[in-house]
Order: structure tokens, then sequence, then C-alpha cells
């Protein structure tokens, strides 16, 4: 099950609210806020891709450059001991420490059924 919307690069969340009866989303991978709202999953996906079109033209007549969705760099945050033992692993390997990081998310990525049947990953 797919809950969410992509576009021109940015993935935008799928939720409802009962109590308004409505949908809405906003803008995710970015540190612009952008928020989106309709009555229906076609009205919130065009709602979606509105709001995309309106924040790059908005970039472009203001003259700055649009937050790009995911910059392929983040911060994790991890246990001492984890981070000692993968630091030595990547000094084992002869790599460095973003080297076996990118291999396990690479990993996690092409294997996701196989670790949720495995009770690894979990979804929601």
């Amino acid at each position: 099950m797919k809950n969410y919307f992509e576009y021109k690069g940015y993935i935008g969340s799928v939720e409802f609210s009962a109590d308004d009866r409505v949908f809405f989303g906003k803008i995710h991978g970015i540190n612009d806020l952008i928020t989106f709202e309709g009555t229906s999953v076609t009205a919130l996906e065009n709602a979606f891709q509105e709001a995309i079109t309106d924040y790059l033209m908005m970039c472009e007549e203001l003259g700055k450059a649009p937050d790009k969705a995911y910059k392929g760099s983040f911060n994790v945050r991890v246990s001492e001991k984890l981070h000692s033992d993968t630091a030595l692993l990547a000094r084992k390997m002869g790599v460095n420490l973003n080297e076996i990081v990118k291999a396990a998310l690479s990993y996690v990525v092409q294997h996701e059924d196989l670790l949720t049947k495995e009770g690894l990953l979990s979804r929601p």
C-alpha cells in the first residue's frame, strides 16, 4: 500500500482527518513548510501537485534555489557500541564509515520484503 504522492522529485504525505472530513498532507524532506488538502484523494493529489508547482514558481520569482527533497546527507544516531563496531568494520575492510552505511542502507532497500518477513523491519 502506498500512502504518499511523488511529483517532480518531491514526496508528500497522505493523511485523513475524520473530524474535518478532509484529506491533508505536507511535503517531506525539505526545510520549507508546504501543506495541501482536499476532500477526495484525487483533489488531494491535484492540490499536492499544485503546491509543488507554486513552490517552484515562488522560488524562481524570489531568486531562491528550491530545497531538494533529499540531498543525500543526513545524521544517524546510534549507540556508542554500534558506532565503534561499524567504524572497526570499515577499518578492517579498508573503507570509510560512509561506505559501510551506504551499503547497509542499499541492502535494506533491496531486501525490504525479506527483512519484513524475518521480522527485522515492520510496516505500519
